[in-house]
């Protein structure tokens, strides 16, 4: 562990932790930004966490109208750098870093890469952008608390990817979770064997929603143990949470976020049941947030100590946004679900796309799957599957690998025409 007292913190001393530094953010906001208090409201003293409840909720389009500091709580002149959310449409939401934001950072980054397993003696090869996307600089930081070498290629260039790989002896990578499957694509093309041209072992992987399916592709493809990795920019950037080789839930640093899993009135659920995930930030300076509705789908799995030791929450996989659901035919239904389904057959390669249209005022859903040679007749099994277990019809189409044009970022697995 990185920070095994922390990592493993007796739940009655973590709780008391969590309500000193929520006291010590709320008295931060105040003291920093009155119209900002004035916004999040709350009682004048908080006496228990409970009190937490007491408080408005944040939004994204309330950051949003906060560009670029109109919440910010600390002295511009502090800020050592910013990052901004990774769409590509509107006014980005921006966060404001001071240098304990910054160490803040490196700490939950490293403390991902010890549950990951990698150390010092590795080769860590960053894969995501550098730039105001904070996923290559999160794993820049992380790689560098811990000590390992780092190979800053950035996004793209796969070919070269696979050759610094080789060259350099790259042990661990971090990469958005669709970029595994580009690395493997092209690595067949190139007759680039993971296990005999690399030393590859460890993969950490986010931004994306991706299955286990998925996971389990990659790993057998690549010879590798893969880790799912959480966070966002508004809460100061991936490293929220990773999950760890028991593989029952992601972690979420506790004393560093709390999580609340409410219901579409805002509401509390019970441990178990899926709803919005809500976030407040104990530790951040530049851009604290109180209850931020983050809009991703999750369920808190259990609050018990964990096999690897660790003592902090486990909150499930991602399942979807709320703002992914696609609603077809009269059901409601997530990309991942159909990834699920689609990646259970053999011939069924990487890559799918789900197109929506209306057709004489009723919608029409066509899923376009990549195959492999040989498999082109999948169709009418597929369309079974997806009927069987999500209720509604859908034309499938099969086209040869590397007909569906892989974007230089994040995947697009959806396509709706009806808006």
């Amino acid at each position: 562990m990185y920070q095994p007292d922390l990592e493993t913190i007796g739940r009655g001393d973590l709780l008391a932790l969590q309500l000193e530094r929520l006291r010590a953010t709320v008295q931060r906001i105040r003291d920093h930004n009155p119209d900002y208090a004035k916004r999040i409201g709350g009682p004048d003293s908080i006496r228990s966490l409970d009190d937490l409840r007491k408080f408005n909720f944040l939004n994204k389009e309330d950051l949003r109208q906060a560009y670029p500091f109109k919440l910010t709580c600390a002295p511009r002149e502090s800020f050592v750098r910013i990052q901004t959310s990774s769409g590509t449409t509107g006014t980005p939401v921006l966060n404001a870093y001071t240098v304990n934001d910054v160490k803040q950072w490196s700490e939950i980054m490293a403390r991902c890469f010890t549950v990951a397993g990698v150390t010092s003696s590795d080769v860590f090869q960053i894969m995501p952008s550098f730039g105001l996307f904070n996923g290559g600089f999160g794993f820049h930081f992380g790689a560098t608390t811990v000590g390992a070498m780092i190979v800053p290629i950035g996004a793209g260039r796969t070919q070269l990817q696979l050759r610094l790989m080789q060259e350099l002896g790259t042990t661990a990578i971090g990469a958005i979770a669709s970029y595994p499957l580009r690395l493997m694509e092209v690595a067949k093309e190139e007759k680039f064997d993971f296990r005999r041209d690399s030393k590859l072992r460890v993969g950490i992987f986010g931004a994306e929603i991706w299955s286990d399916e998925m996971r389990q592709r990659i790993e057998a493809g690549m010879g590798i143990r893969a880790f799912d990795i959480i966070g966002m920019t508004e809460t100061g950037g991936v490293g929220l949470g990773i999950d760890c080789p028991a593989r029952v839930g992601t972690h979420v640093w506790e004393d560093h976020y709390l999580v609340e899993i409410l219901d579409r009135d805002g509401n509390p659920v019970s441990d178990g049941t899926r709803g919005e995930m809500v976030i407040t930030t104990l530790t951040r300076e530049g851009l604290p947030l109180i209850r931020f509705r983050t809009g991703d789908l999750n369920a808190i799995l259990t609050r018990e100590k964990c096999a690897c030791g660790r003592t902090h929450l486990r909150v499930d996989r991602l399942t979807g946004r709320i703002d992914d659901m696609v609603k077809v035919k009269g059901v409601n239904f997530y990309p991942k679900q159909v990834e699920a389904l689609l990646l259970r057959f053999d011939g069924v390669a990487t890559d799918y796309q789900i197109i929506l249209s209306r057709v004489e005022g009723k919608d029409d859903c066509v899923i376009v799957v990549e195959v492999q040679q040989g498999h082109e007749d999948l169709g009418g099994k597929l369309s079974s599957a997806i009927y069987e277990n999500l209720g509604f019809h859908a034309t499938i189409t099969t086209v040869p690998v590397g007909t569906i044009e892989r974007p230089p970022g994040k995947a697009v697995r959806i396509v709706d025409n009806r808006k």
